[in-house]
């Protein structure tokens, strides 16, 4: 990361190695952030370029310190999400299989 420009209420940062990806949840987050006037973010070579973040903002370093820490926060809790998600898998099927043991033991046939 290289900062570009560091003002009181301007940051404008160039992330190195990154794509649209990181630079738009960044720019996201940031502008849920009520403190936050304005971010924006641009690649300016879509092969070669690397994203300039721009934030505006009563503490721009603060917004983007809270906004890296809120993405880092959704990021661990969806990945929570998942592994609970592939955790139960196997127990729902089990727990499905014997529910239908135990319904198909319970009923007769009968003719009508």
């Amino acid at each position: 990361m290289k900062i570009k420009t560091d003002k009181k209420k301007e940051l404008e940062i160039e992330i190195t190695g990154e794509t649209h990806t990181l630079s738009n949840a960044l720019r996201k987050t940031l502008m849920d952030d009520k403190d936050v006037e304005a971010a924006a973010y641009v690649v300016e070579h879509p092969i070669i370029g690397e994203p300039k973040l721009y934030v505006r903002a009563k503490n721009p370093r603060k917004s983007l310190k809270k906004a890296a820490e809120t993405l880092q926060s959704n990021c661990d809790e969806f990945k929570n999400l998942i592994k609970s998600s592939e955790d139960g898998k196997g127990k729902k099927k089990a727990k499905a299989k014997n529910k239908a043991k135990s319904k198909s033991k319970g009923k007769t046939k009968t003719k009508k």
